[in-house]
């Protein structure tokens, strides 16, 4: 019979008494365990995605890059992440994604019952794998529509106008939010907003080592006015601030905005180029917000604009988003600043399906925008925006969401995760083939 021995990644800043306390009970047999020293979270990945089998990740709490997303690279390798944190601190380690927590003074036997516990020895062939909390969700989530369109098209402006549509109903008063997910922010622009703190950063750092309430998620956003009843998410203040975003911190961001606002309208850049399409893992990590935004959207608005080239370009975004994943029933083209003439409408009809292709038959008729002077002078007087567009754009979303929810394609906003080791592992295959 094979010995059995558990395998421990460890992480912490090289003096850790704790640190060495481990290395000295595996070498002298003390543990049944292997333990493997980093210094860096970068270390602590790179040895995830190896291959290797891993029984648990121990992690100093104090260590520089310990957070929400080393824990969830960890579960997605299979591997139980036990935290040494001061008992006094508040942090909440399990609801970040931690195993069990223990104090920085534990002994070998507080040590071994946490492994018992939370991993699974690793025998010499065959690999295991350990089980993986699931984050438990919110009681309700609200609807997350995306609206996005190639530069020019007006999608912000689109995007803010049916955020007034949405929060014109009574009921949904202070329960709309307006959320600038551009890497090129434009709605504190559109909304003369004087202060640009806080906005998306702070709440995205808010979630990296904590879930804040539903009031502390609403004290970052800006509260709206009487002409403007939604509330605003302010983006990024400079186009390179998408390289301090994490994304685990952004999904867990997303959800509390949809546990605090009964309608999100997020504003999104069309990029969803991934690693997969570019071999790029930098570009996918650019891409974070609008990828995030748009898997998750119960409706997406393709912002276009009615000429040769506006056409051409909606219509490689539409087959782009149902590349990416998105279905045709959540997907609904806007054209933007067309005119009164039926023909003419008709003609951009035909021609959009035709360009798309077979995906354009489970996809909604476009929605047109009629032209509207003195936009402008809207945005530089903070006024309501145009009433009739925003009830459009609010009834066609509702239609969207409300056909997708009974033909089931909205039953779930985040997918399924498998408990790792409820297939079987390895082991029982080898187990079973003798």
């Amino acid at each position: 019979m094979n010995a059995e021995r558990y395998v421990v990644l460890g992480l912490a800043r090289p003096r850790a008494p704790w640190f060495s306390e481990i290395s000295r009970w595996a070498t002298s047999a003390a543990l049944p365990i292997e333990f493997v020293k980093c210094l860096t979270p970068e270390e602590v990945a790179a040895r995830l995605a190896s291959g290797r089998r891993w029984s648990a990740l121990v992690v100093d709490a104090s260590s520089p890059g310990v957070d929400r997303d080393l824990l969830d690279v960890a579960s997605r390798a299979g591997t139980g992440t036990i935290v040494v944190a001061d008992p006094r601190s508040s942090r909440d380690w399990v609801d970040l994604g931690a195993r069990a927590v223990l104090p920085s003074d534990f002994d070998r036997d507080q040590l071994l019952a946490a492994l018992a516990e939370h991993a699974r020895p690793v025998a010499s062939t065959g690999p295991t794998t350990t089980d993986a909390p699931l984050a438990p969700l919110p009681p309700w989530q609200g609807r997350l529509v995306a609206v996005t369109g190639t530069g020019g098209t007006g999608a912000s402006t689109v995007a803010a106008v049916l955020a007034q549509g949405l929060a014109t109903s009574a009921s949904d008063a202070r329960m709309v939010l307006l959320a600038d997910l551009c890497l090129d922010a434009d709605q504190a622009v559109l909304h003369d907003t004087v202060d640009v703190v806080p906005g998306l950063p702070e709440l995205v750092d808010a979630h990296r080592l904590g879930r804040p309430d539903v009031t502390e998620v609403r004290h970052t956003c800006f509260a709206g006015s009487p002409e403007r009843p939604y509330d605003l998410l302010l983006g990024l203040r400079r186009h390179r601030d998408w390289t301090a975003l994490r994304p685990r911190a952004v999904q867990a961001a997303l959800h509390s905005l949809r546990h605090a606002y009964r309608h999100v309208v997020v504003d999104v850049d069309p990029e969803v180029e991934g690693e997969r399409e570019t071999g790029s893992h930098d570009v996918e990590e650019r891409n974070l917000l609008a990828r995030s935004a748009l898997r998750e959207a119960d409706a997406v608005l393709l912002v276009l604009r009615p000429d040769v080239v506006g056409l051409h370009r909606g219509a490689r975004l539409a087959r782009e988003m149902l590349a990416f994943g998105v279905p045709p029933e959540r997907m609904v083209p806007i054209v933007n600043r067309i005119g009164r003439s039926p023909r003419h409408r008709s003609e951009i009809t035909a021609t959009f399906a035709h360009l798309v292709g077979d995906g354009a038959d489970g996809m909604a008729s476009p929605t047109f925008l009629a032209e509207r002077r003195r936009l402008d002078d809207l945005v530089r007087s903070g006024g309501a925006w145009p009433a009739p567009l925003g009830r459009l754009l609010a009834d066609t979303v509702s239609a969207v969401t409300t056909e997708a929810s009974r033909s089931g394609a909205a039953t779930s906003d985040v997918p399924e995760r498998i408990v790792p080791g409820s297939l079987g592992t390895y082991a029982d295959l080898e187990t079973d083939a003798s």
